[in-house]
């Protein structure tokens, strides 16, 4: 690959974007994968630019949501009681999305970041990858929050970019354990914005959309990709469906650019899901990611976080997906100042040593039980199959 630059976005004050100490999304995640990074002396690679971000101007923002909501989350922030608002209404409120004196701002630094990340990778001719690591909130709707997800920088950076080249084609690639469906619907009729999402099935976990006939309408129909997985799901199986579907998909379609969603809540411990991965998964993911970045995408991939309610297992997984951008091979096996640094902040995990875990817990089940596994395999196999016959000849 030739050596071009990587931008990773970041600032600490990320750490605004906050719903309060209980609440699973934790501000965390992010200043431990920066300090991973560092301590893998992946932020003094020569390739490496630190991307300071700027806030996403009210403009922007409504390039995909509803002035009306932009307003009410704007009065919201500088009053969290105001009475002229009724919360609920626009999906904020106590449950997924708090409110916080301050969302505003928060929420258009994530925008911000995401936007920088774009022009940087899209008008820069010296880059081709970025990396926003806030980002990835791809819950948000054009009127309301969800799942944790009050503006959506993914969708918001997208139509930037649509804005400064009407004819941009894009592929959006998440992977997240729950489906992308804000990103989904707002492309939903734009055959320019090509949306996949792999996921946990939404008969088993929020949103509860991702369905396989979800496929887009009216000039976007084919260009919403749905692969709904069962719980636990394995890294062998994932793989499997992965590398036989993603690069026909993204060699039919032939993007400009590719944009990725790296939600690492596909991991068997996650609170919050019920697959099987282990960060190996992320590790291989990585790399034919990046592949299929140089062979079908134009060489431009720009990619945000999303979810993971681990705190030792996100920065691990995101450290790898940095890694893999600026072609560096590391040895597995984590920094002790960090595993100090995740021993204090972190009490309730067990202490990782290892970059990426060995073993996969899933596998080892799967082994006990050949019925179950044979089950699994079938399904996994069928929706290879509604890939090649219906996915690929939709996109033709």
């Amino acid at each position: 690959m030739d050596t071009k630059k990587v931008g990773l976005v970041y600032t600490d004050q990320y750490t605004k974007y906050n719903f309060g100490i209980n609440h699973p999304l934790r501000p965390l995640r992010l200043s431990l994968t920066y300090s991973l990074m560092e301590k893998l002396g992946l932020l003094d690679n020569e390739n490496l630019e630190i991307i300071k971000p700027r806030y996403a101007t009210r403009e922007e923002i409504e390039l995909v949501h509803k002035p009306k909501y932009v307003s009410v989350v704007e009065t919201l922030s500088k009053n969290p009681q105001d009475p002229t608002v009724k919360p609920f209404l626009y999906g904020l409120g106590p449950g997924d999305n708090p409110v916080f004196e301050g969302m505003y701002d928060a929420s258009a630094l994530v925008c911000g970041a995401s936007i920088s990340a774009a022009e940087k990778v899209w008008n820069d001719d010296d880059f081709n990858r970025t990396f926003n690591p806030a980002g990835g909130l791809h819950h948000a709707m054009i009127d309301k929050a969800s799942g944790f997800c009050i503006f959506n920088d993914i969708a918001v950076a997208i139509r930037y970019l649509q804005k400064q080249n009407p004819d941009i084609r894009v592929a959006y690639l998440d992977i997240d354990c729950h489906h992308g469906d804000g990103v989904q619907w707002v492309f939903y009729d734009d055959p320019n914005v090509l949306t996949i999402s792999l996921h946990e099935s939404g008969k088993y976990l929020f949103p509860g959309t991702g369905n396989t006939d979800e496929i887009g309408e009216g000039a976007g129909e084919g260009y919403a990709i749905n692969f709904p997985l069962i719980p636990g799901t394995s890294t062998k199986m994932y793989l499997r469906l992965f590398k036989e579907c993603i690069p026909k998909i993204l060699d039919t379609y032939r993007p400009d650019l590719l944009v990725t969603q790296l939600g690492v809540d596909t991991h068997f411990n996650d609170p919050l899901t019920q697959l099987g991965a282990s960060i190996k998964l992320y590790k291989l993911l990585a790399k034919e990611i990046d592949k299929y970045t140089q062979k079908y995408c134009n060489n431009k991939w720009l990619a945000v976080g999303g979810g993971g309610y681990l705190m030792t297992v996100v920065p691990r997984a995101w450290s790898l997906f940095l890694a893999q951008m600026l072609n560096i091979e590391l040895e597995n096996e984590l920094p002790q100042e960090w595993i100090q640094e995740a021993k204090k902040s972190v009490t309730n995990e067990d202490t990782p040593y290892l970059l990426w875990d060995r073993g996969d817990k899933i596998e080892v089940q799967l082994l006990a039980h050949p019925e179950l596994a044979k089950k699994m395999n079938e399904y996994t196999n069928s929706l290879i199959e509604l890939c090649n016959n219906q996915y690929i000849e939709n996109l033709k």
